[in-house]
């Protein structure tokens, strides 16, 4: 985006697509109470939404010439107190596909233009409302699905984050002016920087980044949700079990076998953890060459899968059984294995307790005995799901990472701290310490964006919806 484009007044409709009860349209610039002014009549006659006072919500027509297009309300918000920092009006008018059309091709033959894709957020970074972590926690809160990832977005907007990370290179940037400043007398063998201050300090941030960048685990696994992948035989009962967890057919179930030929995924949430599972074609013996294919790609699904969920019918044991450990079980790599023996409500409590004795004792893997079709037990397994997810605990009063660009920095901060530790326990000079304590500080500025370009800001807003 030129820097020139940034003078435009934009708009853009800023509800979710399709037809609504209402849709608000929202105008951003140095020209947006003018343009809507043009557009917009107020029933209050003698007002103007130019003279109007910031955070007032005026009710009135939106006309084109002398027709009426809508009835609506026009809220104003002044530069500089704003979600971009910019004069604003956001027009609620129905949400007809045809009303929004006809506003927006208003707005446009008044002077407008159409904001691109995360535009009213960058509007908002560029004028100081929000750092960068801030911004892109913006994308992250609309797109949150569970209570894990509404927390942790809405944590991140609040500016706690950022915080902590201006307040580390501040005190990184005090030291590196006080050893630049040394070098400036090193003829006179003059200290302005208390070393062992430094090597305190430099301990409490290692210890900071290094929670931060563990916490990208937790993190990840909440906003992306953590691969889970159900394989088995045919008609064991995998099919039956997805429904029940997303409470919906998602998947056909059959008595034929060979029903599932493909894998089906869909995403569930526990205890606020997203878990992503993966329903798969049925192991087994079969002369079909496109069940043959959803076979192979059950055991990609297998390899790909952070925790895997086996499926046996608890009325059916056979040496197949064996046969399948033997192409399940080398695929795994250490990867946590659920084996789930379903249909328990067909078994007596003697056969049960035979299962318990007898069941493949020799594979290290959790067992949860349930009934997928009578929703017998099912909690057992979203416990182990936990428990197998392997996630840290993380201390309610700190942050949790989950954006890649910041673990990524984080990482790179992190690994320029641990060489500041080096060289002060090695008494190295100065300008090889004051090198790494730079290199520290520039990429936790990368994070919030006082150290951004073009390219950055481009990839990061183009992902953002049209309207925020």
């Amino acid at each position: 985006m030129m820097k020139e484009d940034l003078q435009d007044t934009i708009c853009a409709v800023s509800t979710a697509a399709g037809a609504g009860g209402i849709a608000v349209v929202r105008v951003s610039g140095a020209e947006a109470l003018t343009v809507c002014d043009a557009l917009f009549t107020p029933y209050r006659r003698e007002g103007c939404l130019a003279t109007q006072a910031a955070y007032t919500v005026s009710y009135g027509t939106l006309r084109d010439g002398d027709e009426v297009v809508d009835d609506a309300m026009a809220t104003v918000f002044r530069a500089p107190h704003s979600f971009t920092g910019e004069d604003t009006v956001e027009i609620s008018c129905h949400g007809s596909l045809y009303v929004q059309q006809q506003v927006m091709q208003l707005l446009v033959r008044a002077g407008c233009r159409i904001a691109a894709p995360g535009e009213f957020t960058q509007r908002a970074f560029l004028n100081g409302k929000m750092d960068l972590s801030q911004a892109e926690a913006v994308a992250d809160l609309i797109a949150s699905t569970s209570a894990g990832m509404h927390r942790v977005a809405l944590n991140q907007m609040r500016g706690g984050f950022s915080r902590e990370l201006v307040q580390i290179r501040e005190q990184l940037l005090h030291f590196t002016s006080l050893m630049e400043l040394e070098l400036d007398f090193a003829e006179e063998d003059v200290t302005f920087a208390d070393r062992s201050q430094l090597t305190q300090l430099a301990a409490a941030i290692e210890a900071h980044l290094s929670r931060l960048v563990r916490s990208f685990s937790l993190g990840n696994a909440i906003k992306n949700g953590i691969p889970v992948v159900i394989v088995g035989e045919t008609n064991v009962g995998k099919s039956t079990l997805l429904n029940h967890l997303l409470n919906e057919e998602k998947a056909i179930v059959s008595e034929v076998h060979g029903t599932t030929r493909d894998a089906i995924e869909d995403v569930i949430s526990v205890n606020g953890i997203s878990f992503r599972f993966i329903d798969t074609a049925g192991l087994r013996d079969t002369d079909s060459e496109v069940e043959m294919m959803g076979i192979e790609r059950t055991y990609a699904k297998i390899t790909q899968a952070s925790i895997i969920v086996w499926m046996i019918d608890a009325t059916q044991f056979s040496e197949k059984i064996e046969n399948i450990a033997e192409k399940i079980i080398p695929r795994i790599e250490g990867k946590p294995l659920i084996i789930v023996i379903n249909k328990i409500d067909r078994l007596t409590e003697e056969e049960q307790q035979v299962l318990d004795g007898e069941f493949l004792p020799q594979i290290p893997a959790k067992r949860i005995y349930l009934s997928a079709k009578y929703r017998q037990n099912t909690e057992a397994l979203e416990a182990a799901l936990l428990e197998a997810a392997r996630l840290p605990e993380i201390d309610g009063s700190g942050f949790i990472v989950s954006n890649a660009r910041h673990y990524e920095a984080l990482s790179r901060a992190l690994e320029a701290i641990h060489r500041v530790e080096e060289g002060l326990r090695q008494g190295a000079s100065g300008d090889f310490v004051t090198q790494d304590i730079r290199e520290c500080c520039h990429h936790l500025g990368v994070i919030t964006g006082e150290i951004s370009t073009d390219e950055i800001l481009g990839n990061i807003f183009k992902n953002f919806c049209i309207g925020k």
